[in-house]
């Protein structure tokens, strides 16, 4: 029943708002429908800590440590992104940038996006993972392009064709998992494509398959995490869609993506018994960091300016995975968590500063603490949350994977210190003058809500200073199913 409200909440929620999206209580019926499906992952939550890893519906969808804390977060920051986009699209639609269809359109496919994104999470099928990673995709490019600008046109044929191009690639490589499989586990249908059933003949699997499969599986996915020299379309997608969308975007699909590439490393590196994948991973991660690092002093749009710098924190996560260990893993999983809700509460603030702004350009958006100060102040305590300043989560995360890099991998070390140092300078140089820059416009009358953007730093705060022994236990048990070296 869990997992049937949780699939199910948004699935109805997008069919309902297919037809009632135009109206004026589309907004409240999208809050409603996150909410729903944000009480089913609390409840399967519940259900997973006291009975342990399920298997539901045929093996067809499992329930485990790793995914669990994942679902839970994709449906949080689903429901605080509906809550912020009702006061956001109603100022988008008075300013004639969207009309009722495409509102309606908005909130039919935000539901089905939410709905890709938990069947991806929740599936124990490699190839219903695919299936739902491309349906991910087909949404969102809908969303890309709402404003139907010409640049928001073309950031949508340059996020589907690249990201089209890639999803090709995950499935050779998913066609090559199952090559494999079949002939270890005989002709058993969709069945050979269960990860419980590989997972427990993973040391039987053809190697020299298992290896070709995962460079496949790496690129394809990795297109979807924004993985340099594969993250083109994503700055544009950011950009030129809905401040809502770049927040779920860089919030939530990222680490969907992220989740895919890890769950096939598990049973790669168990059949090839070497570090190949890793090594894999670590290089396009580095890489990702510091060409992220380097192109985040060329940005003028804001927008643009922290979407590669959600491609740095990927590229994070991804180099601490690769590392693999207990240590890293489970700073790898601290950081995605931190990273959504750090990145998703910046796009809530930077939409709100944009709209009253009137544009995204960085030299356009000065002194918002004068103006408004609640946007003023969570611009700023997002930037400096998300560029590592203790107290915050993220220099938890980050303190963790830099140590273990120290030991394990130290001639990373200083590449990633200067990376993140180039980041630090690059974002907190642009954000400044954006806050606390001279200006000659007067203070709002009404400023605006921003009740989930600080919801989202005070869980980054707490996180930085305590994490609840039931969330560590999720991330010491998710961090040894990963496993690694």
């Amino acid at each position: 029943m869990e997992l049937l409200l949780l699939l199910g909440a948004p699935v109805a929620g997008a069919l309902v708002l297919w037809l009632a999206g135009a109206r004026r209580s589309a907004p409240e019926l999208n809050v409603l429908f996150s909410a729903a499906t944000f009480g089913a992952a609390c409840w399967l939550t519940a259900r997973v800590i006291s009975g342990g890893p399920m298997l539901l519906w045929r093996e067809q969808f499992l329930i485990d440590p790793f995914n669990v804390f994942l679902v839970t977060l994709t449906a949080l920051v689903g429901l605080t992104t509906a809550l912020f986009s009702r006061p956001y699209m109603r100022v988008e639609a008075e300013h004639g940038r969207v009309s009722g269809g495409r509102l309606r359109l908005y909130h039919s496919m935000y539901q089905l996006f939410t709905a890709t994104m938990l069947v991806a999470l929740t599936t124990n099928n490699l190839g219903l993972l695919w299936v739902a990673m491309e349906a991910a995709t087909l949404s969102t490019v809908l969303l890309v392009t709402l404003y139907r600008t010409p640049a928001s046109l073309e950031a949508g044929w340059k996020y589907f064709i690249l990201c089209g191009v890639g999803i090709a690639q995950a499935l050779f490589g998913t066609m090559l998992i199952y090559f494999a499989a079949e002939r270890v586990l005989g002709a058993e249908g969709v069945t050979a494509l269960l990860w419980t059933h590989l997972d427990a003949v993973k040391g039987q699997l053809e190697p020299t398959v298992l290896s070709l499969a995962f460079v496949f599986l790496l690129v394809g996915y990795g297109t979807k995490v924004g993985l340099a020299p594969l993250h083109n379309w994503l700055p544009d997608a950011h950009a030129e869609g809905p401040t809502p969308i770049s927040a779920v975007l860089s919030g939530l699909l990222l680490n969907v993506a992220i989740y895919a590439v890890v769950r096939c490393k598990v049973l790669v590196e168990g059949s090839l018994r070497s570090m190949l994948p890793s090594q894999m991973m670590m290089g396009f991660g580095l890489v990702s960091v510091l060409l992220a690092a380097l192109f985040l002093w060329r940005q003028r749009d804001i927008k643009r300016l922290f979407a590669y710098s959600s491609i740095e924190h990927m590229g994070i996560v991804t180099f601490a995975f690769g590392m693999g260990g207990p240590v890293a893993n489970f700073a790898a999983l601290l950081h995605m968590t931190v990273h959504s809700l750090t990145k998703s509460a910046i796009f809530f603030a930077v939409g709100h500063a944009a709209q009253k702004a009137g544009s995204q350009l960085i030299e356009n958006i000065r002194g918002l603490v004068t103006i408004s100060p609640t946007i003023g102040w969570g611009l700023m305590l997002g930037s400096l949350a998300i560029l590592g300043l203790p107290p915050f989560g993220v220099f938890a995360s980050e303190f963790l994977i830099l140590t273990t890099a120290m030991k394990q991998q130290p001639w990373a070390t200083p590449l990633l210190l200067t990376a993140l140092g180039i980041a630090f300078a690059a974002i907190f140089g642009k954000v400044q003058p954006m806050v606390f820059g001279d200006t000659q416009a007067r203070r709002l009358p009404h400023p605006p809500a921003l009740l989930p953007v600080f919801v989202h730093l005070g869980l980054v705060l707490m996180l930085g200073l305590y994490v609840p022994p039931y969330l560590a236990g999720w991330y010491r048990d998710a961090a040894r199913l990963i496993g690694g070296p």
